[in-house]
This record gives C-alpha cells, structure tokens and sequence, in this order.
C-alpha cells in the first residue's frame, strides 16, 4: 500500500505569513524622545505618534523609505538625539549614511517590521455632519472622503474575491495531481501494490535519465576537474596511500571522465572498474585508451542498480556529494555498491563526512537579492520575496561576512549508513563572534579520507572554494545580534517526497519556521 505524500514536510504547504518573519521580543519599549515605557513595539510606535507628533507612516512616504532607511533612522536618532520635530520637518534624510546600518544597541526598535505600514493610510479626517428633520447634510469634503474609501474598499473586495478564486484553482490542481499520484503509485501495470520510491534503486532507470543527462555536458566535467581542492584531495588520498591500492581491484562509482580510475590504476590497482551511465563513459574510454591504461581499466556503461560487476570489489572510490552534501543523493549508490558489491572488509574512498552551519551576515547580497523586491521600477512586489528565499542558493559566501564559529548538524559514516541518511534532524548552537545583521545561514559540508596518509578538504566559507560553493538559506528579515550571543535553532532535513534527488530543509529559529527547497 501507498502512503500519500505527506505535504505537511514539503514545499506546498508554505504560507508567507508563517515564515520568514522576525518575533519583536516580549520586553518593554522605551519612547525615543521620553522615558515612557510601552508593553510592545506597536503601542511605542502610537505613542510617539500621540505625544510628540513623530509619525513614521509621513517620514516614509516624504522619503521612501524602506526596511534598511528605518534602521538607518532609529539608529540616527540613538546616535544624535534630535527633536521629533527636526526629524519630521527634514528637508532630507539625515540618516541615510551607511553607517547607520551598524546598530547602536540591541533594541526592539529595530524589530519593528517597518514594512507592515505597507502605506498605511493616515488617520482619518474628522468630519461633522448637520442632522434635520432625519436629513444628514455632509459637507462637499467628507462627501468626496467618503467616496474614495468606498472605492478603495470595493478595489480591496474585488483584489480578495480574484486572490480567493485563484486559491480555489490551486487547490483543484494540486487535488487532481495528488490523485494521481495515488492512482500511479498504489499499484503497478500488474495490478500489484506499488514499492514505494524512497531512494534511488527503487526509480525506474527511464525515469532517472534526466539525472544522468545533465553529466553529458564539457562544462560540468570541466568545473569538477579544474576544482584543485576537489581533485587534488581525490589524487592524494589515491597517490599518498599505494601500499592500500596495491593489487586491488577498485569500482570507480560515477567515473565521469575517468580521472579518478586513472589515479587508482597509477597506483598499482589491480582492476579498476569505471561505471557510469552518462554519456561521457564513452570520451572516458577513448581517454584511458590515450593514457594506455585501458589493459588496467575496464569502463562500463550503465546505473549500478541496473548492473552486474564480474566480481566484489576491495575498494569503492565515488566522488558523489552534491550541493549541501546530500543533494542529487548519490549517496543512495554508494549505499548499494557497499552492500551488493564490496567485499567483507572492504574499504570505501572517502569513508567520512559531515554537515556544518555558520551564520551569515552578507547585507549587500540580501539587499541585492531580497530587498530588491520592495521596489520594481516604481512598483511593489513584497510578495516574491517569500518565493525567493524559499530557494536555497549555491553561492561563494567568503569568510568575511561570517558571524559565528560554525556547528556540525548531521555526521555520517559511510561504512556503515543507510538510504535514510537524507532525513535527520539536528539542534544547533552558533556562538556569535561579532556584531551584525544575519542575514541567512550557510551549509557547507567536510570530507575524509581515514588512510595511513590521511587527507581531508572542507566546502566552507573559511577555505579556497570548491565547485560546491556553499548552500544559503536567506532570512526575508534580518535579524541584529551582536558578539557573544549564542543563537540556537533546529535543522530538519528531508528527502522530497516527489523526487529522491531533491531535499526539503526546514529550520526553526527566533520563534519562527522557515522551510526551504534544493531541487
């Protein structure tokens, strides 16, 4: 029997008012230009409004404004404690310097979700109206008031019935597509209950080509090859440590081009196996052929879950990670040639590896990125903002935005894992090690060649990159934390339920969920 998807865990059910907004803290707020103290940030904001006439939704039509000018503005007004009048009679904004960013201290202000004013209307006009005789007299300007927020309300019911008749149409697409699924999946041609597909072996090789396709590209081998940290690990583990290559007989899982059956032969193994089922296993057998290995080196074509070795091997060598690690989940393979194919005792190149997390605070990048959405050529388009920060992004962070000291979430053993090694979850500490902005947390992933001559190469931002880069998961807000803090969270990671390649993340910090997808 078919389980039906579980969408709780996917990238359906993401809502943008759950996600991706910072929590204002419980403490009391303190008035900028008096010593009253309000229960949250809203009721200091009407305060301020009421009693000394500092009326953020004027400051932010008079100067456009955005998230970045209001903290540039608080931190102004910490800084140099004008009047509110000077403030709301500024011919300019006095803040607009950079250094604004940097807060003054940690305060509530600066939680403040700035855009939820959303240009608010001002508070409206008050109006009086003669009664006679049951007659209501309204003058000529509170009747032309009253007609534009009748227009503004029926614009507001017309947008709500189109975005309601949208969400139905949604809704029906995703209900036919999960009947589907049920349908396909519950049985097979024969009628017969369906094995569910959790890992790679289970899909059918048909439906797995994609995969393999884009591995039949010139660039793709030319970035792993040109990738020193990458192949010179590969090459040393390999070089450094003969006596264990020696007279082996070795499977190069995934074989690309060939370099790594070449490294295992130049060290004296015995046989080398080289599979792979892309395209490129046919430029790697003209290539061993050129190098005269091709006596050592056997190449073949095909998915190992689909092919028979002519025997066990001593030694698997794969270089199978993807993004964030588990990514295209490889993995899955090196699992069944562990299993079906590697002698008792056998040894697996690398054998170790680990997941890691380090905060981030890249402003630029997220203005760049996030921010961006705020203004469109002269139009809003908040609400993309959700749809981007749901992408985790593969990008070159560099050390010098790095916030904390870094926390391994998930280590694995290939000697001894499971296809289930694509779902754990993981609580995390990230001690901060300067005051900031995060702006998202970055995923990078070690690697580790246990040999007598041991080696080992790292994916994160404080080492030479790599092809991998490293994986970001943006915030849609920012959140100020400053040296010393400790900032804590957990880590949910999932195979997707429609694509065993693919992988949902889900991390819960500040009080908040935010869910991501890498497909």
């Amino acid at each position: 029997m078919t389980d039906v998807p579980d969408l709780s865990s996917d990238e359906e059910h993401f809502e943008e008012d759950e996600w991706q907004e910072m929590e204002t803290s419980g403490a009391s707020v303190t008035c900028l230009y008096c010593a009253n103290v309000s229960v949250s940030i809203e009721d200091a904001v009407k305060h301020c409004e009421s009693a000394h006439k500092f009326n953020l939704n004027t400051l932010k039509a008079k100067f456009n404004m955005d998230c970045y000018s209001y903290i540039k503005l608080i931190n102004y007004i910490k800084t140099h404690k004008p009047t509110a009048d000077a403030v709301m009679n500024s011919a300019e904004a006095l803040w607009e310097d950079e250094k604004y960013l940097k807060p003054v201290e940690n305060d509530d202000w600066l939680m403040f979700d700035f855009e939820s004013l959303a240009d608010a209307p001002s508070s409206p006009q008050s109006y009086h109206a003669n009664v006679e005789n049951g007659l209501v007299t309204l003058t000529q300007s509170h009747f032309l008031e009253l007609q534009r927020t009748i227009q503004v309300l029926t614009q507001q019911l017309n947008e709500s019935k189109t975005h309601l008749q949208m969400a139905k149409e949604d809704i029906g697409k995703m209900q036919a597509s999960m009947k589907t699924i049920v349908d396909v999946g519950s049985t097979n041609s024969n009628g017969e209950s369906a094995m569910i597909v959790d890992c790679v072996s289970k899909v059918p090789l048909e439906d797995d080509e994609g995969y393999f396709n884009t591995y039949a590209h010139f660039g793709i081998h030319y970035d792993m090859l040109s990738d020193k940290v990458r192949t010179e690990s590969y090459r040393d583990a390999i070089l450094n440590n003969k006596e264990t290559l020696k007279d082996k007989v070795v499977l190069d899982l995934g074989c690309g081009t060939g370099i790594l059956s070449m490294f295992s032969a130049t060290a004296g193994a015995k046989k080398v196996y080289a599979l792979d089922q892309s395209e490129v296993v046919y430029h790697a057998m003209d290539i061993i052929r050129e190098n005269n290995l091709h006596e050592t080196i056997k190449v073949v074509k095909g998915r190992l879950e689909n092919t028979k070795l002519d025997e066990k091997v001593d030694i698997i060598v794969s270089e199978w990670m993807g993004y964030f690690l588990l990514f295209e989940g490889m993995l899955d393979s090196v699992i069944y040639a562990r299993d079906n194919c590697l002698k008792p005792g056998g040894l697996l190149l690398p054998n170790r590896c680990n997941i890691s997390l380090v905060a981030n605070g890249d402003v630029d990048t997220h203005i760049k990125l996030i921010d961006f959405w705020s203004d469109v050529y002269g139009y809003k388009m908040n609400c993309m903002k959700s749809e981007v920060v749901r992408e985790a992004s593969v990008d070159v962070v560099g050390s010098k935005n790095t916030l904390s000291e870094p926390c391994v979430v998930k280590d694995i053993d290939i000697n001894t894992c499971n296809t289930d090694v694509m779902d754990f979850t993981s609580t995390f500490k990230l001690p901060i090690t300067k005051d900031g902005s995060l702006t998202s947390l970055v995923g990078y992933f070690d690697i580790f060649f246990d040999l007598p001559s041991k080696v080992s190469f790292s994916t994160g931002p404080h080492t030479t990159a790599t092809h991998w880069k490293q994986t970001v998961f943006y915030f849609r807000d920012c959140k100020e934390v400053k040296n010393g803090d400790v900032i804590e969270g957990t880590i949910i990671c999932n195979r997707q339920k429609t694509d065993v390649r693919a992988l949902s993340v889900q991390i819960d910090i500040f009080g908040k969920t935010h869910k991501y997808i890498l497909s």
